[in-house]
């Protein structure tokens, strides 16, 4: 069992799916008994009558972005967490979203993306997510320390700091996001660093090689601040392999209906948490199933990774950013009359640039208190530019992601 974080993740998948299916009658009455949300949502639903995935099918979705109003209406976690549940932390992730931690070293089980990484007892790791009101580094430094590594509480940015403590410290691995590691690479030494477990956003098959040129063998989590771990990669670099503990469903976007394999559609997932139960939960992200099992020996379903969005919310630096947002950007400054949000991706580095169109000409527009703006509500930095009158087209587009990662 040495290749493996447990003996859950090689067990005959068809024992695994009975378990799963198991379980869900006493989830939806728990959901029922205990969450607001769900009292109403699942209103007429009999418990003992979900126990597979087409009765699953026939749940309502909670959708990622409805939570943002949810949260609006009922504070902090829009009804759907339990009543009696146990939390240790209240994150904010951009949305606003106000996301839970419950009990337990693991609680988003991330582990086991950590064990088919590599990284094991003793590994000192360099933590390069933000610790900071948002959930990510805690996400990640809980699955080292379920592996037994030391972590380096690091978070994001201040390059050369981080550098004098890869030097210092000589950590054998890195977690975060795959284009801050390429920034630490690019500025410094980082030779020590031999394995590096990534999220947050695409990592491009050229820059994975890349990488591996320099003997960093890189694999990928795809985790939300909601769930925690929903998928991850082992060695065997085939797909990503779906989490324990979790169904995954891929549905047509803009439906519930369940797509066939191999076919793109939304990733929708069922969360068997207690404290914050998760029912036919859309991520908002595409992917797609793939046939068979790993070659790793892991036998649990796989997924093609990350193929896009199912709406206009896109991912940037790890951070979520919603239409919502640009639209409170807008409402900051009353000379905007349109804006659209452009992310682009320069040597494997995000770029965000919002283009504004005004009401009317103005000598001298505040550039500058738009871009503090932007940094206040999305978290990130954004080029201002003031774009013609008829240049931004009239089609409902507020982000345009227009990254490659092919």
């Amino acid at each position: 069992m040495n290749d493996f974080f447990d003996q859950h993740e090689c067990q005959p998948s068809d024992l695994r799916e009975a378990g799963l299916l198991a379980q869900l009658p006493q989830l939806i009455a728990a959901a029922q008994r205990d969450c607001d949300y769900y009292r109403q949502s699942l209103e007429g639903v009999v418990a003992t009558e979900i126990d597979s995935r087409l009765s699953l099918a026939s749940l309502p979705l909670l959708r990622k972005s409805d939570l943002i109003e949810l949260q609006a209406n009922k504070l902090p976690f829009g009804g759907v967490s339990a009543n009696n549940g146990s939390l240790q932390r209240i994150f904010q992730s951009p949305g606003p979203i106000y996301d839970p931690q419950g009990q337990g070293d693991d609680f988003w089980r991330t582990g086991r993306a950590f064990y088919a990484a590599g990284f094991r007892s003793g590994d000192l790791v360099q933590n390069c997510l933000s610790y900071h009101l948002t959930p990510g580094g805690f996400i990640l430094d809980a699955g080292a320390k379920a592996c037994g590594c030391v972590v380096i509480p690091a978070g994001p940015g201040q390059t050369e700091q981080q550098l004098t403590v890869i030097n210092d410290l000589k950590p054998q691995g890195y977690c975060g996001t795959p284009s801050f590691l390429n920034i630490l690479r690019q500025k410094g030494d980082i030779s020590s660093i031999k394995k590096a477990l990534v999220t947050g956003e695409a990592l491009p098959e050229s820059l994975r090689q890349s990488f591996e040129k320099d003997s960093i063998t890189v694999l990928q989590a795809y985790a939300s601040a909601d769930a925690g771990l929903i998928a991850y990669e082992s060695s065997a670099k085939a797909g990503l392999i779906v989490s324990e503990d979790i169904l995954l469903e891929i549905v047509r976007p803009g439906t519930n209906e369940p797509v066939a394999e191999g076919d793109v559609g939304e990733i929708v997932i069922t969360c068997f948490n207690p404290d914050y139960p998760l029912i036919r939960f859309a991520t908002g992200d595409l992917s797609a199933l793939l046939p068979g099992v790993s070659p790793c020996g892991r036998t649990n379903m796989r997924i093609k990774g990350w193929l896009g969005r199912a709406d206009q919310t896109t991912k940037i630096k790890g951070m979520f950013v919603h239409p919502a947002q640009i639209a409170a950007v807008v409402k900051r400054h009353p000379d905007i009359d349109k804006a659209r949000l452009v992310v682009t991706n320069n040597n494997h580095r995000d770029q965000m640039t919002l283009h504004i169109t005004l009401r009317s000409e103005i000598a001298q527009f505040d550039l500058a208190a738009v871009g503090a703006s932007v940094k206040a509500i999305t978290k990130l930095n954004a080029e201002i530019k003031i774009a013609s009158a008829d240049s931004l087209a009239n089609d409902g587009k507020v982000i345009d992601d227009q990254r490659d990662y092919t």
